[in-house]
């Protein structure tokens, strides 16, 4: 192969077919193995197997290919359940045992730490993840791009880095009532002849199909998200839904009809039955509106919450503040074992949300309110306010660099952590371990069977602070 000074080192060519032993699985589920010092990444492929791969695509820093044969096995490779696993991309590892899954989310999260945090890895308590008894069905809430396809409505996801819409019947890891909700969306759409948007032409109407489930309530929410808030036929679009699925509580409209990825815009129109569906967990009743976030596993969010609760040690005279609060789940979750708690979120009605259930509950010692963090942190301390605790439950992007800062202005004993990406706790580990120390962190398997996994950490504030 001829290299240049850029590509000097880079041993493969696109196309090539080469051996290779799968040492880890990456951030994202592929196996990663190391050809002449290459890095490659290789969907499908898991720890310990020995393949030939074909090289993909080829760059400075790293190799991607797939699968052409598998010379050795991992004795945890399952055949996958799913009839359209390796089409659809919302999985990315199916083809691994659920125990060894387990396994190796702890691993994904130790190699974030490696790669970003600065923690002393021999010292850091990481400790096993905790995972589901039944792993499947356990999503309460689905999003499917709606499109057309030979003249027929279809409902799914985009495959990996593509625009291809795989339409899905079925999925095996979405509750069942989202799944016959969503099925009879499609097909009166599809009666109705109602216009589905086309992403590349940017024309039609029914862009999106949400359906939310209560797992202890049964009820069950649909949303349409339109391109445009002119919906037509819309009073037998909600007729039928209402004689076809009796369980649909709440039916509503999205309005977006922006060139983005984000599911919905800003403006939510209220169609028919409740505004509002209602889910349970432990003893709490929430109120789920159209746009609220709230997880997706209520399964497995009480055992998440049991830990937030567990590394806030509460003894009945902390002052909580909960941010990025959504409807208060965490919030009220701590409540009974605190002095006071508030919380903020940006969403105006993820507040509203979260107003209506501490006052349906009782908690008066529960305070919300709209906005950031990194606004009502410095001001509550102006005002003589400090937490004892906070709990951040941020996005996959981490938490905003302000919010950082305004954590080590304000410095409270205890800091917990919720995170959905290892990689982003990571590095903002590395800032924060300016005033803390990491007493443990603790995985939690959200999603079963991708490689995404949840962490709990338990800051305390360092002595010389």
């Amino acid at each position: 192969m001829k290299t240049n000074e850029k590509n000097k080192g880079i041993p493969l060519e696109k196309g090539q077919t080469f051996p290779l032993t799968i040492k880890r699985l990456g951030i994202n589920g592929e196996g990663v193995g190391y050809f002449k010092k290459q890095v490659v990444f290789v969907p499908g492929a898991l720890p310990n197997e020995e393949v030939v791969v074909e090289a993909t695509n080829i760059s400075a820093k790293f190799a991607e290919g797939k699968v052409k044969k598998i010379r050795k096995a991992s004795p945890h490779r399952v055949d996958p359940p799913c009839p359209i696993y390796h089409e659809c991309g919302g999985c990315q590892l199916q083809h691994l045992s659920y125990e060894k899954q387990l396994h190796e989310k702890r691993d994904i999260v130790v190699q974030a730490m490696e790669r970003f945090s600065g923690l002393d890895l021999g010292k850091t308590d990481i400790r096993q993840t905790i995972g589901m008894e039944d792993p499947w069905n356990y999503r309460n809430k689905s999003q499917f791009q709606t499109g057309l396809r030979n003249g027929k409505v279809i409902a799914g996801l985009y495959s990996k880095n593509s625009h291809h819409l795989v339409n899905i019947d079925h999925c095996i890891v979405q509750h069942e009532a989202t799944n016959k909700a969503v099925q009879t969306v499609k097909q009166i759409l599809q009666d109705l002849k109602v216009s589905i948007y086309d992403e590349r032409k940017r024309k039609g109407i029914v862009r999106t199909i949400v359906c939310r489930v209560g797992f202890k309530s049964g009820q069950v929410q649909i949303v349409l998200i339109t391109a445009q808030e002119n919906l037509p036929r819309k009073d037998l679009i909600v007729s039928e839904i209402k004689k076809r699925l009796p369980e649909v509580k709440s039916i509503m409209q999205n309005v977006n009809g922006e060139k983005t990825s984000l599911i919905f815009g800003d403006k939510t129109v209220h169609l028919d039955g409740e505004e509002v569906i209602q889910e349970q967990l432990g003893d709490l009743t929430f109120d789920l509106s159209a746009r609220a976030f709230f997880q997706l596993n209520p399964v497995q969010t009480v055992k998440l919450y049991d830990e937030v609760k567990k590394a806030a040690q509460l003894t009945g005279k902390e002052k909580i503040v909960d941010a990025y609060c959504g409807v208060g789940t965490i919030g009220m979750w701590l409540a009974d074992g605190a002095k006071e708690i508030r919380g903020m979120d940006t969403i105006a009605d993820s507040v509203e949300d979260a107003k209506k259930n501490a006052k349906k509950h009782g908690f008066k010692n529960a305070t919300y309110v709209k906005g950031t963090a990194e606004h009502w942190l410095p001001k509550w301390l102006g005002e003589g306010w400090r937490p004892d605790a906070v709990v951040v439950d941020p996005p996959r992007t981490g938490c905003d660099q302000k919010l950082l800062g305004a954590i080590l202005k304000v410095k409270p004993k205890k800091f917990i952590y919720v995170s959905c990406n290892p990689s982003t706790l990571a590095k903002d580990i590395k800032t924060l371990s300016k005033a803390y120390k990491v007493e443990y962190i603790q995985p939690v398997d959200m999603f079963p069977h991708t490689a995404h996994v949840e962490c709990v950490v338990q800051f305390t504030l360092k002595r010389d602070n």
